[in-house]
């Protein structure tokens, strides 16, 4: 019963069989090969949009590179508090910035409003002993879970352009939150006014595989650089592509997302179906955050589940942890099978009847 994360299984198979195929024979070097090149003009077809695309391989690259591209050395970034570039990078954001820097805001869920984020710029002084913002990062899905909608990115979008910001997504989970929206990448991303994305495949069936995607030219012009200064200019790049190549064949992505979210939802319902087990926020992709009893908690490290404890920093107004219980963190993946949540709620279920026995 591993629930750690959507990291920890391996790649799908149509993946490692793309993967295997582009390992035979001699192709150019660098990224110079054909089969990346199709792999690009792939993101262009999927986002209906010219855009620049650079492959790396891991989503802190990915980050790192897009918000350097668009907050320059003494320019300021604005994300959530808890957002996974401010969290959980090591400072790797603000190392290829130069010196810039990330200001976390609070906000539920993770999530940020464009109302939270104007009455944060309307307090930034405008002297020179001060950074300007230069760019907003949001997070696709959030830290807490929860996803944005189109019209609360293009209310995000809105408000960047008419600040002179950039507005970056960190998509590492971007398949969950479309699959979930039901919209398509172009309504999630340029047409709410995002200018470059970090696109996240890794939690979604690959091996190491990320890409940059840029939709504003304006931030394509350096990354060609950054990315190999970064080491991210990967000598036998095809083996990036072709990763990409399988992932996006016959929609294997958006089929992986789906199953994914279809067993979350499943392990959220039998959940909240437990006395004394609720919801810290709404199970909208892959992660469920169920606040448990102590005494389950217990029974399910007991039991050998894996996860993580949560923090309790962008709960809702009104929503607070008890002195014995638990918020803790569950993620499915593509590869989750139902007999793996079937056995965590069995183990959820005996706890709470022994506690209700007591």
């Amino acid at each position: 019963m591993n629930f750690a994360s959507d990291n920890i299984v391996g790649a799908s198979n149509a993946v490692m069989q793309a993967l295997v195929r582009a390992n035979a024979g001699a192709m150019p070097a660098y990224g110079q090969d054909a089969l990346t090149a199709a792999v690009k003009r792939r993101f262009a077809e999927i986002f209906e949009h010219d855009v620049a695309v650079f492959l790396v391989a891991t989503g802190t690259a990915a980050n790192a590179l897009a918000l350097a591209s668009a907050v320059p050395p003494w320019g300021l970034c604005l994300c959530h508090e808890e957002a996974h570039v401010i969290d959980d990078e090591c400072g790797a954001p603000e190392f290829f910035m130069h010196g810039a820097k990330l200001k976390g805001l609070p906000g539920a869920g993770g999530k940020l409003t464009a109302e939270s984020v104007s009455a944060c710029l309307d307090s930034l002084p405008s002297a020179v002993k001060q950074m300007p913002p230069k760019a907003l990062s949001i997070s696709q899905v959030t830290e807490c879970g929860m996803i944005y909608t189109p019209a609360e990115i293009g209310a995000l979008g809105k408000l960047c352009h008419d600040r002179s910001l950039f507005l970056h997504m960190d998509g590492a989970r971007f398949a969950n939150a479309l699959v979930s929206l039901g919209c398509t990448p172009a309504e999630m991303t340029w047409k709410q006014g995002v200018d470059i994305l970090s696109f996240g495949a890794t939690k979604n069936g690959c091996l190491m595989a990320e890409a940059v995607v840029v939709f504003n030219p304006l931030l394509a012009e350096a990354l060609d650089y950054r990315t190999k200064r970064a080491g991210q200019v990967i000598s036998k790049g095809r083996l990036i592509a072709a990763q990409l190549e399988g992932y996006f064949a016959e929609d294997h992505w958006l089929a992986n997302a789906a199953h994914a979210n279809r067993m979350a939802r499943l392990l959220a319902d039998g959940l909240v179906a437990v006395p004394g087990t609720r919801l810290a926020w709404p199970t909208e992709a892959n992660e469920v955050f169920p606040i448990v009893p102590k005494a389950v908690h217990r029974a399910l490290q007991a039991a050998g589940a894996h996860y993580h404890s949560w923090t309790q920093v962008s709960l809702p107004a009104g929503q607070n942890v008890g002195p014995d219980e638990e918020l803790i963190r569950l993620v499915v993946s593509f590869a989750t099978a139902e007999d793996e949540i079937q056995n965590l709620l069995s183990v959820a279920r005996a706890a709470q009847a022994r506690l209700a026995a007591e």
